[in-house]
């Protein structure tokens, strides 16, 4: 006869709760088991850029102590003032919060997939500033691009391919100017945190951070819990300019450091680094080294959006994660703009310019060819007294623009600002906004191995064709102007609008 206990309704009970402990003896802890569940979610949302990241890969940050007091000083002079006080959130408040987020992004998300169905927008917001014209993939898709990855990812549409751009894909702009909020983390004091350069080559990173601190800003958010991305606001110009030393054992340990430091203090502050392993949060530099100080945390490095003017595809700048970020050269410190007087088509009778140092092998290749060889190509290592660069680029139909020792050159935007096609002479360098700006139609891409061959291939473009060239150019000036505060269309908008796709593209299950 069988064992009447064996029937009990409480048996399933009993080996369920002695199953939990065996698994919690193993070292499965469910909180282990949610991490896992997150990963294998989120390899499976996150676009092909960011593949790669699993549970098994994820590193800790570095665990610096000697700046902690640094960034954890809440009553600096500069934020004694301004520290927004920031209540200790629960965790199921925390839940609902990112609930919320995750809502309004979708809602963007349908409203989009709606457009596209229905082929049609509808806008009433300065509909004379909507922009119009084959610089752009799609213009309406500029003004009301992507956010609708899971429906991008039903139809097998790459958001970043020009095909994706074909889409008559409404409301992104409007979108980002409705919800897209941003946090920057008030913790640490200037000069590395919260400022940086507004002058010179590096300006646009200054100026970015400042403009994003800005109180009136519209993207600014009133609180972290209301943040689609976080912002963190160190300095990679300061922190050189202040904290490097020569040192032929190793001169990048402390300047990582400082980063490292910095994103331990935030994250064990506040929970929004550790629940998405830093993929919400973005940096914005335009030093240099920033690539290489962003490897101070493995998650900044692999997994946060990087707007970088050192946007090399070769030493791990990732397309459809990070952001090639202009650089804007402010020689005086005062804001970017064209020039008030732009040159005719007919008046432009130099064929090609360029004046700049040796720096790097693609210029020297370029002064080899073509210094002082041909008076309709003037290439120039230093400029002789008595000539104006300006005038010089606004004298030529096209203007030289290789990379130096890096790939980023300011001369692509001083010739947009001069209303001269810029020739693009580089490696590994998506120019900036090429989700958005159709580079091919304002611009021409030599390459490195021709650069024998730049006068003939500039003398064979028609003059009907550059005169086109050259009218887009002129169009497109207004997406790298640097107006304080920001305006629609702008740089630091357009900047922006790259960091929103990326992050609407970024599904999170936190």
């Amino acid at each position: 006869m069988p064992c009447m206990s064996c029937s009990s309704p409480h048996i399933p009970f009993l080996l369920f709760f002695l199953l939990l402990i065996s698994f919690i003896l193993l070292g499965n802890s469910p909180t282990q088991h949610t991490l896992t569940n997150f990963f294998s979610t989120f390899n499976a949302s996150i676009p092909k850029q960011l593949e790669g990241l699993s549970i098994s890969n994820i590193t800790t940050s570095f665990s610096f102590s000697s700046f902690s007091s640094f960034f954890n000083s809440s009553t600096t002079k500069h934020h004694q003032q301004q520290m927004t006080a920031i209540p200790r959130i629960r965790p199921t408040a925390i839940d609902k919060e990112v609930s919320q987020l995750e809502k309004g992004l979708e809602r963007a998300r349908a409203a989009i997939r709606k457009a596209i169905i229905h082929r049609n927008y509808t806008s009433n917001k300065d509909e004379d500033l909507v922009p119009r014209g084959s610089i752009y993939r799609n213009a309406k898709a500029f003004h009301q691009l992507s956010n609708i990855s899971l429906f991008l990812k039903a139809l097998k549409v790459n958001m970043f391919s020009p095909s994706f751009f074909s889409c008559d894909v409404i409301r992104s702009y409007i979108e980002m100017e409705k919800r897209f909020k941003v946090w920057s983390y008030e913790e640490g004091e200037p000069p590395i945190v919260h400022g940086g350069p507004e002058a010179d080559i590096y300006a646009i990173e200054g100026h970015f951070i400042s403009e994003m601190e800005d109180r009136r800003n519209p993207f600014r958010a009133r609180h972290p819990s209301e943040a689609h991305v976080f912002l963190l606001p160190f300095s990679v110009v300061n922190i050189v300019e202040y904290v490097y030393k020569p040192n032929p054992k190793d001169y990048w340990d402390p300047l990582k450091r400082l980063i490292a430091d910095y994103i331990n203090v935030i994250s064990d502050k506040y929970p929004y680094w550790n629940r998405s392993h830093g993929a919400d949060h973005f940096m914005v530099s335009c030093h240099d080294w920033a690539p290489h100080l962003s490897v101070a945390n493995a998650d900044l490095h692999r997994n946060s959006i990087r707007a970088i003017c050192n946007a090399n595809t070769s030493e791990g700048f990732k397309l459809g994660k990070d952001v090639t970020l202009p650089e804007v050269h402010l020689p005086d410190g005062g804001l970017s703009s064209p020039a008030r007087e732009q040159t005719s088509v007919d008046s432009r009778t130099l064929l090609a310019f360029f004046a700049g140092g040796a720096h790097g092998y693609i210029r020297e290749a370029l002064l080899r060819h073509w210094k002082d060889k041909d008076p309709e190509v003037a290439v120039y290592e230093y400029l002789p007294k008595g000539i104006n660069y300006g005038q010089m680029m606004s004298k030529a139909r096209f203007c030289l623009c290789p990379s130096g020792f890096e790939v980023a050159s300011p001369r692509i935007v001083e010739a947009i600002f001069n209303g001269c096609v810029p020739v693009i002479i580089s490696i590994d360098y998506p120019p900036p906004f090429a989700d958005v700006l159709d580079w091919s139609k304002f611009s021409i891409e030599i390459p490195v191995v021709r650069i024998p061959e730049i006068k003939e291939i500039l003398g064979n473009i028609s003059a009907r064709r550059y005169g086109v060239l050259q009218r887009r150019v002129v169009q497109v000036q207004r997406h790298f102007v640097l107006n304080r505060p920001a305006k629609r269309f702008d740089v630091f908008h357009m900047v922006m609008h790259s960091i929103w796709l990326r992050r609407v593209n970024l599904r999170l299950n936190y």
